[in-house]
């Protein structure tokens, strides 16, 4: 699976693994900074964080338009060093008016940053397999690139959480989900939650009696908290520039803008105008499908995590804790490619290490689950997130050596199948919360302190991985597909577009967080089930279209 890559790969896949690192170490909290920080609501919540997203993948749109002009490294390189300055920006802890101010240019820069650096670095992983040698590995190199993507994605939440913990408990806090909204409605004059906000202040260490004072200091210290948060995600940023400023010396080919490349390239394929007509219109096609999909599956970071935070219980036991301890996720992770390892590996020495690193694997999650007795884990809601990465870092090689298994008896589905497929199962994920939350109250029935029975945390945990297997047949299938078939002279402007369409997704995802309210939540979830149904019968209905363009 890793034997036969070409030059550089790996190190441009580790450059961003770092910047996915940084992006999803902020996203994991940033729904919930917007909240607990400006006391934002729901629905302007949703506004700035799908605003966001939507720009994060609209604009390598015009980051490929201008890498197909000027070339793909300068790109990345302007890109990467400008998504650095705004994480800093994003680190520091203004308040008010300023700190709305800085947040908004924070998020401007990452985004212009992003688009410069997210499709184009993918072009020039793409342009490393337009070799005759290297061209049946494009697929699995994405895979293995998108692998890379989510091993930075499955340790941010952890990560961000952490940093969250250790400087609330430095002021004597703990974080409780109820308590910034409550500050704020405290603050602005709303009496009406007093009682409740101090049953749940004397729970903190913090609390001297004074509610005001309590309510302030919540609101500061968790903010603060956050900032931290990011800082990490900074950090994280300026690693991925040591790691891509070493490609320069890997992959020098790269440096060339597409017109070098057709001059110099001898075998690269010419198509005629209408060639490239079908082509284009083949992938707008795709594009339009994969909004639906998008608008679905980033819900994670918005009203997942609402969701999370609201209506699933705070804490783990049973089985359930193994997948809330990030090295137990690591140790099952290193169990999955180890076993692999031993029916792939050539050499009796190999297999025998293979073996033995898979029962030292178990062995390590055994140890540490039996270590914890009986005792529960407290769970934060954008632990949660930490699963779709985990099952897409475990599942991609038994996807790989699945799909090379279909393709060696000429069964492998087609890209455009893949992705059709991949749509049907994104509507049984949401299908699972539908039924899940069958009997719950509205979002707004919750200020009136409704009782109820929270969810268990395996309803979450069961969404995210049936969502992992529509990501993993949809999303690097799509990237490879656009490196497949964009015509050579639109290469960045296609790939960019493949984002653009990404975008139009996200920025749908508001859409769901503006109904988050008086709504029962089976009819929002039902709501993304019908669009990614329809999504995939659309996409099956033009099969023979896209891969009639797919084979010219």
């Amino acid at each position: 699976m890793f034997k036969g890559q070409p030059k550089g790969f790996y190190t441009l896949a580790l450059a961003n693994t770092g910047e996915r690192f940084g992006f999803y170490t902020m996203l994991a909290i940033f729904a919930l900074f917007l909240q607990a920080k400006f006391g934002f609501s729901a629905i302007a919540t949703s506004n700035i964080f799908a605003g966001f997203l939507a720009l994060v993948y609209f604009l390598p749109l015009f980051g490929g338009i201008l890498a197909d002009k000027f070339g793909y490294r300068r790109m990345v390189t302007i890109g990467i060093i400008v998504m650095s300055l705004g994480y800093v920006l994003l680190t520091l802890p203004f308040f008010g008016h300023t700190g709305i101010t800085a947040m908004f240019a924070a998020l401007f820069l990452i985004a212009i940053g992003t688009g410069l650096f997210k499709g184009n670095l993918q072009v020039i992983v793409g342009n490393l397999y337009d070799a005759p040698e290297y061209q049946s590995k494009r697929d699995s190199a994405f895979s293995i690139f998108y692998m890379a993507i989510n091993l930075g994605a499955m340790f941010a939440p952890v990560a961000a959480t952490k940093v969250t913990e250790y400087f609330m408990a430095k002021s004597n806090l703990v974080y409780n989900g109820a308590i910034p909204q409550l500050c704020h409605k405290f603050l602005s004059g709303d009496t009406s939650v007093s009682q409740q906000l101090t049953e749940l202040a004397q729970q903190q260490l913090a609390f001297t009696g004074d509610l005001t004072l309590f309510a302030d200091l919540y609101i500061r210290k968790l903010s603060e908290s956050y900032h931290w948060g990011f800082a990490v995600a900074c950090l994280s940023m300026f690693i991925s520039i040591l790691i891509y400023g070493a490609s320069f010396f890997v992959v020098k080919q790269t440096k060339k803008t597409t017109k070098q490349i057709e001059a110099q390239n001898a075998v690269q394929q010419e198509l005629t105008p209408e060639q490239t007509k079908k082509r284009i219109s083949a992938l707008l096609l795709v594009f339009a499908v994969v909004i639906f999909f998008w608008m679905a599956f980033m819900q994670s970071g918005l009203t997942l995590t609402f969701f999370a935070r609201d209506y699933t219980t705070s804490y783990a036991q049973g089985l359930t804790r193994i997948g809330f301890d990030i090295w137990n996720l690591v140790f099952i992770t290193i169990s999955v490619y180890s076993t692999f390892a031993i029916f792939q590996s050539k050499k009796k020495l190999s297999k025998l290490f293979a073996t033995f690193v898979t029962i030292a694997s178990i062995l390590g999650v055994c140890i540490r689950y039996f270590s914890l007795g009986d005792s529960v884990i407290d769970v934060l809601p954008q632990t949660f997130q930490q699963f779709n990465p985990f099952f897409v870092v475990a599942l991609t090689p038994i996807f790989i050596n699945l799909f090379a298994a279909m393709a060696k008896r000429g069964k492998e589905p087609s890209a455009p199948k893949k992705i059709g497929i991949g749509m049907f199962i994104g509507a049984c994920g949401f299908l699972i919360m539908a039924i899940g939350s069958i009997g719950l109250p509205t979002p707004n029935s919750l200020a009136s302190g409704e009782a109820f029975a929270k969810v268990t945390p395996n309803l979450l945990i069961s969404t995210y991985l049936v969502l992992t297997f529509a990501e993993l047949f949809l999303s690097p299938m799509g990237t490879s597909f656009v490196s497949r078939v964009a015509p050579p002279k639109y290469k960045g402007a296609m790939m960019g577009c493949w984002f653009a369409s990404s975008a139009v997704g996200n920025y749908l995802v508001a859409v769901i967080g503006m109904l988050w309210g008086d709504i029962p939540l089976w009819i929002l979830w039902g709501i993304l089930i019908v669009l990614c149904f329809v999504s995939a019968l659309f996409i099956f209905a033009i099969m023979k279209r896209l891969e009639n363009a797919t084979e010219e």
